[in-house]
């Protein structure tokens, strides 16, 4: 069966109540309460998106995510009431797409899960090749120096909106509100999107000729392709 949302979190009362609220609305979801029982849940269903909690109780969130990364590129946004800028780091380095602080209130998290699934479901428009890279927007895959390089689901859909707008610089708050589609979103989550862009396409990433800072302005991507 296809959902739009799993929620992964072994807080069983609030995971129920979160799915219950979703589907009020017309965002299909599901709910279960560890990593094994996410295990189950893929092997007879597909999930559009995920809501992760970090602390499971058999497991860790972080060891989850990056189990899953070997198989899907769906966007997987961590939910929790860890407050750790580590926690943060963490949880976008291993391959999550967002970080959302608990409480959140319902409203405001089934929007956010709205935006992502539509931005998520859209396909973007031209593709970019030059000698170095070659970004396939449509298949949503990249190639640097012939071999498939593997980003997130956000760091992709990160790269594809500065390609697409290479002919000026793009602030953070427009990349806040367009790529996340949330202007609350931090610059700490930005920049380790933007970092680890830069260690997949650039030569140095410490010197990068992709996607250059202008500081107090933005970013821009300056490769001479097509």
């Amino acid at each position: 069966m296809k959902y739009h949302c799993l929620i992964i979190d072994d807080e069983k009362l609030l995971a129920d109540s979160t799915a219950e609220y979703f589907n009020l609305f017309g965002v299909k979801t599901a709910a279960v309460y560890s990593a094994e029982e996410s295990r189950c849940f893929f092997e007879e269903n597909t999930a559009g998106l995920l809501l992760l909690d970090i602390n499971l109780g058999d497991g860790s969130g972080f060891a989850l995510c990056r189990e899953l990364r070997e198989q899907t590129d769906i966007p997987i946004l961590f939910i929790s009431a860890r407050t750790s800028d580590d926690d943060k780091i963490a949880a976008l380095n291993i391959g999550g797409d967002d970080y959302i602080q608990k409480p959140c209130s319902l409203g405001v998290l089934l929007a956010k899960v709205q935006a992502v699934l539509k931005r998520y479901g859209k396909e973007s428009g031209e593709n970019y090749s030059d000698q170095r890279i070659k970004v396939d927007m449509p298949g949503q895959s990249l190639l640097v120096d012939g071999k498939k390089v593997k980003l997130t689901m956000m760091e992709f859909r990160l790269l594809s909106y500065l390609i697409q707008n290479r002919d000026k610089v793009v602030s953070k708050q427009e990349l806040f509100e367009k790529v996340w589609a949330d202007k609350f979103t931090g610059d700490g989550t930005l920049n380790v999107h933007i970092r680890r862009i830069r260690e997949a396409i650039e030569v140095n990433p410490n010197q990068p000729e992709y996607i250059v800072t202008y500081w107090g302005k933005g970013y821009k991507f300056e490769g001479a392709g097509r």
